[in-house]
């Protein structure tokens, strides 16, 4: 018999199997989950993920990777129940796609770039039977990732602007189209769509300068409430409240905020 490379590792999972066989057949509530139960709970669980990511804390990571890890035997047991696959169908068909996926790996394809692995990726992903390259960018994505997404597989297969500075000139391009159909201001659905356009061309341009639009628009997001918060708090402690205040009172508080944040 092989020797097992993981022990420690083999023993930890083998633990958490064994709770999650025994919780699921004895707690009432994991007992009454199903697929459709825990899909929206599973989505929580990989946004609770995302925020420790971006909080860049480690001790939040490795508790809310666990309660990932969870969701996966917990489906895999649920399809165990079912007899259409268990938890050893889901790593050995992972394991597969791993060497299918890396032939500069396993079969010893040296000299390959890393734009070149994903080249290749791609190419063979679609001979596994994928449509379209972009039938891998779930449609339920939240828009702004999609996007990111959608433009990163078409640069996989070679589809993609030579520079940023042409991606920056399609950004000022787009940016005009909005602005003369705004002019116009008789039809909102093409503003829209010009808009969508600026937003796409800007995701863009944020790929071409290692940028990560969402967590970029994420940080933003949070400096925002907490300048917000802290405008609130002063106008409290002033006795006048935020709602009560005029612009230029407002400002000054705001710009106060960015100088104390």
């Amino acid at each position: 018999m092989e020797e097992i490379k993981h022990k420690k590792e083999v023993l930890a999972f083998d633990r958490m199997l064994s709770l999650m066989e025994q919780v699921r057949n004895e707690c009432p509530w994991d007992n009454s989950q199903t697929n459709d139960s825990l899909r929206t709970l599973t989505i929580e669980e990989l946004y609770e993920l995302s925020q420790a990511i971006l909080d860049n804390n480690d001790a939040e990571i490795c508790k809310e990777l666990g309660d990932v890890l969870m969701h996966v035997i917990f489906y895999s047991l649920i399809g165990k129940e079912k007899g259409v696959f268990d938890i050893v169908d889901v790593l050995n068909s992972l394991s597969e796609k791993l060497i299918r996926r890396h032939p500069h790996v396993f079969n010893k394809t040296n000299g390959m770039t890393a734009e070149e692995v994903e080249r290749n990726w791609e190419r063979i992903k679609l001979k596994e039977g994928n449509k379209s390259t972009l039938s891998g960018v779930p449609e339920t994505l939240p828009s702004l990732i999609k996007a990111y997404r959608l433009q990163d597989k078409a640069k996989g297969i070679g589809f993609d602007w030579n520079s940023k500075y042409e991606v920056w000139k399609k950004v000022e391009e787009e940016l005009e189209e909005l602005h003369q159909e705004e002019a116009l201001d008789d039809n909102n659905d093409k503003i829209t769509k010009e808009f969508g356009d600026v937003l796409f061309s800007l995701i863009n341009y944020a790929r071409f300068i290692d940028v990560n639009p969402d967590t970029a628009l994420e940080m933003t997001n949070r400096k925002f409430k907490k300048r917000f918060e802290f405008m609130e708090l002063k106008a409290k402690e002033s006795g006048k409240p935020l709602q009560n205040m005029n612009i230029n009172e407002m400002e000054s508080l705001w710009q106060q905020a960015k100088s104390t944040l």
